[in-house]
């Protein structure tokens, strides 16, 4: 059995019916090529079956092979010469080449596109204490870091002076290099990181003596920075272009200020509401009083406690918490606590029994006391 008896009909390799149009004919290539072509599929087998997507379609997009095929099948007069001898024109199907066939397919750049790589310096990351009062209307806070920032002397060259710095002959400035291989009939190109200047498209030839080539120096650097109101602890401001500058020039790193939020004298906070504790005696709670406290909007906060009020029980005032968007504020949840004197005197003792069975619960009324109690809890 002779070697053309072999191979599979065209058509079946590239899954179209005889009647196939040109357009279904490229459609199908595209398909099959994106899926088998040796670069995106490492499979056995994946080479021998690109190839033979590229000998079918080489046959069936020639108008004048395709009918010798129609006509003699593989043994046609112009079958046997190999598939080196095909001629397939890309621009027909892709437009712009091979190179950009596969770079488009498959998401690459394209080798004639390569530019120099920029680089890009590293981000830096602080941690900033900042009064809980920021958490309630925002403001602005400064931050001091140590930073890679241009040489001043060599303008981020890296070079003594601007004769110091050459274009890389290997790349020729632009960066990248491109390598060439045979994949069947196509040449395709691939784009990489230029080995001797990594990138830069340029080489130092006589480095700066105050960066030693570098092209950055370390230096100090204070930055102001705004903090929106309603920040919490964990929270991280980015600064674009303030971090760290790359050797020899290329864009600058971000800062990163993760925000540390003071602890208030007497607040706590749980998302926009604004927690506290109040101290009250037992006067206060059976009779009822009004405190005023400062707050953190510079307006007194006024807490009226009401008569006939229980330890333990808590007070809302609503709007004076924290932003919570759109003009919205949080409240203020205040938990009354009875405040007992650690030491009476003894006047106070004397008083106290004096009252004592006006104040305290008898044995006998203990227990439906505490059911009354249970009963208000569950209620």
């Amino acid at each position: 059995m002779s070697v053309m008896s072999d191979k599979r009909d065209y058509y079946e390799v590239l899954g179209v019916n005889k009647g196939a149009t040109d357009k279904e004919l490229k459609k199908a290539f595209r398909s099959l090529a994106r899926k088998y072509h040796p670069d995106k599929n490492s499979d056995p087998g994946a080479d021998d079956k690109f190839k033979e997507i590229q000998e079918a379609f080489a046959i069936l997009s020639d108008s004048e092979k395709r009918a010798q095929y129609d006509r003699f099948g593989h043994s046609g007069p112009q079958m046997g010469g190999g598939f080196s001898g095909f001629d397939i024109r890309y621009e027909d199907l892709f437009g712009s080449g091979l190179d950009d066939l596969f770079s488009n397919l498959f998401g690459g750049g394209g080798g004639r596109r390569s530019r120099t790589r920029q680089s890009r310096g590293q981000s830096i990351l602080v941690r900033k204490k900042i009064p809980f009062q920021m958490a309630f209307e925002g403001g602005s806070e400064e931050v001091s870091v140590d930073t890679f920032l241009s040489c001043d002397s060599c303008s981020g060259s890296g070079g003594a002076t601007s004769d110091d710095v050459e274009i890389c002959s290997t790349c020729r400035g632009q960066g990248q290099v491109t390598q060439t291989r045979q994949v069947g009939p196509f040449v395709q190109q691939t784009s990489g990181i230029c080995p001797t200047c990594q990138g830069r498209g340029k080489i130092i030839i006589n480095p700066c003596k105050d960066c030693r080539g570098e092209g950055r120096k370390k230096k100090k650097q204070t930055i102001r920075f705004n903090v929106p109101e309603g920040v919490d602890t964990g929270m991280r401001l980015r600064m674009r272009g303030k971090g760290h500058v790359p050797p020899q020039g290329g864009i600058a790193g971000d800062l990163e200020i993760e925000l540390i939020l003071e602890n208030h004298p007497w607040f706590e906070r749980d998302g926009a509401e604004l927690l506290m504790s109040l101290p009250v005696g037992f006067p206060d709670l059976m009779l009822g009083r009004t405190v005023t406290i400062p707050h953190l909007d510079d307006k007194p906060l006024v807490i009226k406690i009401p008569a006939n009020s229980l330890a333990g029980h808590t007070l809302n005032i609503q709007g004076r918490g924290l932003p919570i968007g759109r003009g919205r504020r949080g409240d203020v949840i205040i938990l009354l606590k009875l405040h007992t004197p650690k030491k009476p005197s003894r006047n106070l003792k004397s008083q106290l029994e004096s009252l004592k069975s006006d104040l305290s619960i008898a044995d006998d009324d203990l227990e439906n006391s505490i059911l009354d109690e249970a009963k208000d809890r569950r209620s």
